[in-house]
């Protein structure tokens, strides 16, 4: 994992931004940055990608985490994802975020985890949102080599899963993680749908899985009629 050594010398904070929540269809997006003076405290944690930790680990590293840097988060419902969609790309709608949480932190390096196949390009979609320039470090898998990117996504993770088991207690069903991949949420959407004739709340309706989902319920109706 790399630090700030890489990049020495450096003049003040450094933060990192990552997301989580990205391709669900279920729930929202969740955008977190941490910022510190320099990432020895995180080194000595041991963070790490989240995919990479248990959740029981993650809940354990999220609040030692908040303790020892200044971190902001953003979420984005569902419903402001679709809305947001009809006027710009997903990774444009990203750039936005990190620079919304950059800017509340006000750090000297921003280092990110980038959304767009080329990460450079992500990186010069964040600068340009920036009122001030700030150093951008932009690449694949940020949070695997940079400790600040890590924490980020320790943030972004375990808050975006708070939100999904609110939604669980709210809907009085488990609704899985949310993801296309996952068949308890889309066994979920479907038993929905056929008792409601709509989608779930928290729904992403402009995701394809929805229409895939209406297509083929449909296709069954009229397979009884055959």
């Amino acid at each position: 994992m790399r630090t700030l050594d890489d990049f020495a010398p450096q003049e003040g904070p450094i933060c990192g931004v990552d997301e989580a929540g990205r391709g669900p269809v279920l729930g929202p997006m969740v955008v977190a940055g941490v910022m510190v003076e320099d990432d020895d405290q995180l080194k000595a944690l041991g963070v790490k990608d989240s995919k990479r930790l248990t959740p029981a680990r993650r809940f354990e590293l999220v609040d030692q985490v908040k303790d020892i840097c200044k971190w902001e988060i953003v979420v984005v419902s569902a419903e402001d994802i679709d809305m947001l969609r009809q006027s710009m790309t997903m990774n444009v709608m990203e750039s936005k975020l990190f620079a919304t949480v950059i800017e509340r932190l006000n750090p000297k390096v921003a280092f990110l985890d980038a959304a767009d196949a080329n990460e450079a390009l992500f990186g010069r979609y964040v600068a340009q949102e920036l009122e001030k320039p700030i150093k951008i470090i932009s690449r694949h898998g940020a949070d695997d080599v940079y400790p600040v990117v890590s924490a980020a996504s320790i943030i972004a993770k375990t808050h975006r899963d708070s939100i999904i088991e609110k939604f669980k207690e709210e809907l009085g069903v488990d609704i899985g993680s949310g993801y296309p991949s996952d068949p308890k949420t889309i066994n979920f959407m479907k038993d929905w749908y056929t008792e409601h004739g709509e989608m779930p709340p928290h729904t992403r309706k402009s995701w394809k899985t929805v229409d895939r989902i209406i297509s083929e319920l449909s296709n069954t109706s009229l397979d009884k009629f055959d």
